[in-house]
């Protein structure tokens, strides 16, 4: 997975914020008693343990549907009694009663992915993310 430039930059001082709390802890533990090392070790792991949850919590939301897909992905939902597919429907009988009759359908070219389209269907109704192409779609339909 590659970086993009704003999260490239958060690892890079991320990187240099450690490496300079690791540095100060240990100078702290040579230069003065070890007590005082514990009590700012543990003042630092309680700084860091609260950043991690608060990083956690934000890619959490940010999954979730509230500000936008991280990964991509097309979301599918439908209403009750409806039918929706994220990708293309060939050859398919869709409904109460449908059925297909025929012989099997080829698969056509496919069309281009549109990953980032959602996919929804609203009571009772039919939607797909790609074609529907050769189907029944509908009660008692047939193909």
């Amino acid at each position: 997975m590659a970086l993009t430039g704003a999260a490239r930059v958060w690892v890079w001082v991320t990187a240099v914020v450690t490496g300079l709390a690791a540095a100060g802890l240990t100078l702290v533990a040579v230069l003065a008693d070890l007590d005082t090392a514990g009590q700012a070790a543990s003042v630092a792991g309680a700084v860091v343990g609260l950043a991690a949850l608060l990083v956690s919590v934000i890619a959490l939301l940010r999954s979730s549907g509230s500000g936008g897909s991280s990964g991509g992905g097309r979301k599918v939902r439908t209403g009750r009694g409806g039918v929706a597919a994220g990708g293309n429907i060939t050859g398919s009988a869709i409904g109460k009663n449908s059925k297909v009759t025929g012989p099997r359908t080829r698969p056509g070219t496919p069309s281009a992915a549109r990953d980032g389209d959602d996919v929804r269907a609203g009571r009772n109704g039919v939607a797909t993310g790609g074609d529907i192409t050769d189907s029944a779609l509908g009660e008692g339909s047939e193909r």
